[in-house]
């Protein structure tokens, strides 16, 4: 994300993110596995993306006029996301992992 971005972000933004991974984080248990609980918030994100969508628009022709360009929209987004999270995870793999490698 750029500095510009991270500028047009609203004050809550990251409590917002905290309260959606927090709500993620209580659902890992014996029974679900970190990727089950990971999946389920991909999918809430998807769901909830596709409403706001369909919000914007007067008519399900009109919606699906501009799919490409919203499916577009919504990956490069997630990708810039996932990207920059990566990156940080990976720069500070020890101090967020404890570690420099898992033991194999």
């Amino acid at each position: 994300m750029s500095e510009i971005e991270k500028k047009q972000l609203d004050k809550e933004f990251y409590e917002r993110a905290d309260a959606h991974i927090s709500l993620a984080n209580d659902h890992i248990n014996a029974q679900a596995h970190p990727e089950l609980a990971s999946n389920s918030l991909m999918y809430a994100a998807s769901r909830f993306n596709a409403w706001i969508t369909a919000s914007k628009f007067k008519s399900a022709e009109e919606m699906k006029n501009e799919k490409k360009e919203i499916l577009d929209f919504y990956t490069v987004q997630y990708r810039r996301m996932l990207e920059e999270n990566f990156d940080n995870y990976a720069k500070y793999y020890e101090q967020y992992m404890g570690g420099d490698e898992k033991n194999s």
